[in-house]
C-alpha cells in the first residue's frame, strides 16, 4: 500500500476509536499505590490475585458499552470493553511460556520492585529513572486502546498511561536521534521462558522517533484502573496501537535512542515474517496466514464471523500520515 497526500493534506474518513476513558475513579489510587509501593503488597498472594482476577468486575466493564470522548480526532465512540478476565488470561508474553494461558500462570516470579529504567545513547540528559520518578513525570491518563495480535485475534483495554513523548522531552534527544530502542527484563530467575531458545534474550523492539512521539505512542503503568498484572508487562509497558501487539515490550528496562535502526527480537528471528514497522495492514499477509480479518477475544465463538481488519487498527486518521509516500507492502 502507498500512502500519499493530496493537495489538501492528508483527509482520512475514518474516525479513530482511540479515546480518553473518564469513568474509571481510582486514578489517584493506582498512582499512590505504585508510588508507595503498596500495590505490590496487596497483590502478594497469587492464589488471591488469580481469584481476583477471575471475579473482580471493573467499573467500565459493567456496562456493555463504555461512552468516552476522543482527545485525539475530538470523536465520541461507543467501544465494547474486553473483559478484565479475557485481557489478563490470554497474553503473549514469551519470557513466561508460549503458550496463551503461561504467562498467568507463571509470571507470578517476576519481582517489581525495586524498579528502574536506564536512558542512554543520543540525549542531552541519559541517566537512571525509578519507577516512582516516571510515574510523577505526568499525569496518569485512562485510554481505550485496541490491541492487535499479528495471530488474528484482538481486545479493547483501557490503559493507564501518559504519552511516551513526555519522557522523551524531558531527556532531550539530541538531533542525530532517529529511533528509540526498548529493551525488556531478561531475568532466568524470574522468567522461565528465558532459559528457551525462542528469540535471543533480551526481548528489544524499536520505533522511529517520530513514531515513539506520536501522542498515541503510550507508556502505561496500569489497565482497568488498576495496576499492570504481571502478565501484561509490569511494572510498565509501551503501548503502540496502531501495530502489531508484539511491538508494545513489556516490562521495561531500557530505552535507548539511537541514529540507526534497532535490530528488534522478531525481526532477528525470522525477518521475512516479521518486519520493523508491522503496522496492522490488512492488505499485507504474514506468508503463514491473512491478516484481512480478525477475531475479538471473548466476544467471537469458534465459528462466529470474523471482523475486517481496520487500516492501522482504526487510526489511520491520526497516524497515516507518519508513513506519507512509503511502499507499506515493502517496509511491512
Amino acid at each position: 500500500m502507498l500512502i500519499k497526500p493530496n493537495a489538501n493534506g492528508f483527509v482520512h474518513p475514518v474516525a479513530s476509536e482511540i479515546t480518553t476513558l473518564s469513568a474509571y475513579q481510582s486514578r489517584r489510587d493506582l498512582i499512590r499505590l505504585m508510588a508507595t509501593g503498596a500495590a505490590g503488597a496487596a497483590m502478594a498472594s497469587w492464589a488471591g490475585r488469580e481469584a481476583w482476577a477471575q471475579n473482580w468486575t471493573p467499573p467500565g466493564q459493567r456496562t456493555a458499552l463504555a461512552r468516552v470522548n476522543s482527545t485525539v480526532a475530538g470523536a465520541v465512540t461507543m467501544e465494547k470493553v474486553t473483559t478484565y478476565k479475557d485481557a489478563t488470561t490470554y497474553n503473549n508474553f514469551y519470557e513466561f511460556g508460549t503458550d496463551k494461558a503461561d504467562p498467568a500462570h507463571n509470571a507470578h516470579t517476576l519481582k517489581t520492585s525495586p524498579w528502574s529504567v536506564e536512558i542512554e545513547g543520543l540525549v542531552k540528559k541519559p541517566g537512571r529513572w525509578a519507577l516512582e520518578d516516571l510515574l510523577k513525570l505526568s499525569a496518569q491518563e485512562e485510554r481505550i486502546y485496541r490491541l492487535r495480535c499479528v495471530e488474528g485475534w484482538s481486545m479493547v483495554i483501557p490503559w493507564v498511561g501518559y504519552s511516551l513523548s513526555q519522557l522523551i522531552k524531558r531527556v532531550e534527544p539530541l538531533g542525530s536521534a532517529k529511533y528509540v530502542e526498548f529493551v525488556t527484563l531478561a531475568d532466568p530467575k524470574t522468567m522461565p521462558g528465558v532459559d528457551s531458545r525462542v528469540l535471543n534474550w533480551p526481548y528489544v523492539e524499536g520505533l522511529r522517533l517520530d513514531e515513539a512521539m506520536h501522542p498515541l505512542t503510550l507508556l502505561a503503568f496500569g489497565m482497568y484502573g488498576e495496576i499492570l498484572p504481571n502478565q501484561n508487562g509490569a511494572p510498565l509497558r509501551l503501548v503502540v496501537p496502531w501495530k502489531y501487539g508484539f511491538k508494545s515490550g513489556k516490562s521495561l528496562v531500557k530505552i535507548r535512542f539511537t541514529d540507526k535502526q534497532p535490530v528488534t527480537a522478531w525481526n532477528r528471528a525470522a525477518a521475512e515474517e516479521y518486519g520493523f514497522y508491522s503496522n496492522v495492514n490488512p492488505t499485507v499477509d504474514h506468508p503463514r496466514w491473512s491478516q484481512a480479518t480478525e477475531r475479538r477475544i471473548g466476544e467471537d465463538g469458534l465459528f462466529a464471523r470474523k471482523r475486517k481488519t481496520l487500516m492501522f487498527n482504526g487510526y489511520e486518521a491520526q497516524v497515516g500520515q507518519l508513513y506519507a509516500g512509503m511502499d507499506l507492502r515493502m517496509s511491512f
